[in-house]
């Protein structure tokens, strides 16, 4: 057996009261009617040894804007000496819960009392954060580390190429990832006390017609497991989604369904043998600037007076932070990595990146057994792989206008990340190698 690491494990309910704004689709024109089922943050500290620790901080929202989460590691810095780079966010990308602003704010004109609602929500989440990471280091006590992986199958890349450009369907054999990697915390009797597990899909089964909070099928995947191991916390992380759907899709019965046949897959795993990981963590944390394609003002300005009111919206923002000489060339990325006793790493990419740069980095540190992360420390737009960024389409261009961003990128952005990301697993990578 593994020598044992100090872990905690603690999770904090982080569902609004509804009525409420949520996120995600356009295509809602009213706030939340009721809940489905609770969200929450959950968090787990990993210690080597004082000082050598992971905090991953996981969320059942649709992803976190910079202010939020790095005002959390700042508290968190400053309350427990954590490193940056020792602290991870992941939101679930749930299209199914509240407005976390400012993200995809362009979505409504908000009245003066909803923003305000709104902004007070942003504030709560920090203080949850804060709270949940407390509650967990409070925890911390001799643990093992497992890891596997397991697969299913209901992720389908969303992006077919038709002669007009790229349709928002399913397409059966665009590319996917279908990897489910699974860590297992348990006592040192083998008690099952934390299930973190991770899935390269959007949380979009259930659509626009929807007005219940949930998660998701990462909602019901969690639920299904903490049913099931009652003594253990279930967390999801999502991969890298951003072409990814889930199929079927439409309904909650399908979400429910999607749900509860991931957990089912993670409990086969986790009843079984599973890979001990020696008490050994690093991590490290840095950004690099991806620039945009220039966009002429000119063109902002005649999207100020077109009928579509999201361009108008993406306008103003645009034009006033030119007009106050703010630069709105370029994106400040995170990209974070993180060794696990030499035996797995976690990259966690920031944004919607598309199932690309999973593959690819896979496939580049081949001998390591390696997760790509997306949605991690803050979501601020897509962030397209080479392929996609030619092709066009949603995730390519039309999402900024949602997000607020400029754009579209320029190209080269993918071997940036790509070369960023590599460099950094071999800086914190010892001898160890995929088995």
């Amino acid at each position: 057996m593994a020598a044992s690491y100090k872990i905690g494990i603690a999770k904090t309910k982080i569902t609004p009261e509804t009525p409420f704004w949520m996120t995600g689709y356009a295509a809602r024109t009213v706030p939340s009617t009721g809940v489905l089922h609770d969200l929450w943050a959950k968090a787990i500290i990993i210690e080597e040894r004082p000082g050598h620790r992971i905090v991953i901080i996981t969320t059942d929202l649709l992803g976190l804007p910079r202010q939020i989460s790095e005002k959390a590691a700042n508290l968190l810095q400053a309350k427990f000496n954590i490193t940056r780079s020792q602290i991870m966010f992941n939101s679930s990308h749930t299209h199914s819960g509240p407005m976390v602003w400012p993200n995809l704010g362009i979505l409504a004109d908000y009245t003066y009392e909803d923003q305000k609602k709104i902004s007070a929500y942003g504030d709560f989440l920090v203080d949850k954060f804060v709270a949940v990471v407390t509650e967990a280091i409070g925890n911390m006590t001799d643990m093992q580390l497992s890891v596997g992986h397991t697969e299913v199958l209901f992720g389908m890349n969303r992006r077919r190429i038709v002669p007009t450009g790229v349709a928002h369907t399913e397409n059966k054999v665009g590319v996917n990832d279908h990897d489910v990697p699974v860590l297992k915390i348990t006592t040192p009797d083998g008690k099952v006390k934390g299930i973190l597990f991770g899935y390269a899909c959007h949380n979009t089964t259930i659509q626009a017609d929807n007005t219940l909070i949930n998660g998701d099928y990462a909602g019901f995947a969690q639920i299904a497991l903490e049913a099931k191991y009652p003594d253990a916390v279930a967390m999801f992380v999502i991969g890298c989604a951003g072409d990814q759907n889930p199929a079927p899709r439409g309904t909650i019965e399908l979400a429910k369904q999607h749900g509860e046949n991931l957990a089912a897959e993670v409990s086969k795993l986790v009843d079984g043998k599973m890979r001990a990981i020696n008490p050994t963590v690093q991590s490290t944390y840095s950004t690099i600037d991806l620039e945009f394609n220039p966009y002429p003002i000119d063109k902002y300005q005649k999207d100020m007076t077109s009928g579509d009111q999201y361009l108008q919206r993406r306008a103003k923002l645009m034009l006033d932070a030119y007009n106050r000489g703010w630069d709105i060339t370029r994106y400040n990325y995170p990209i974070q990595a993180i060794n696990f006793g030499n035996s797995f790493y976690i990259i966690a990419l920031g944004g919607e990146p598309t199932v690309d740069y999973s593959l690819k980095l896979k496939q580049l540190l081949k001998n390591k057994d390696v997760f790509v992360a997306g949605y991690s420390n803050e979501v601020v737009c897509y962030i397209p792989s080479e392929r996609v960024l030619a092709e066009g389409g949603y995730e390519a261009e039309s999402n900024l206008i949602y997000y607020g961003m400029a754009g579209p990128f320029k190209p080269g952005l993918e071997n940036k990340i790509i070369t960023k990301a590599v460099a950094d697993i071999k800086k914190i990578s010892g001898s160890g190698s995929k088995k």
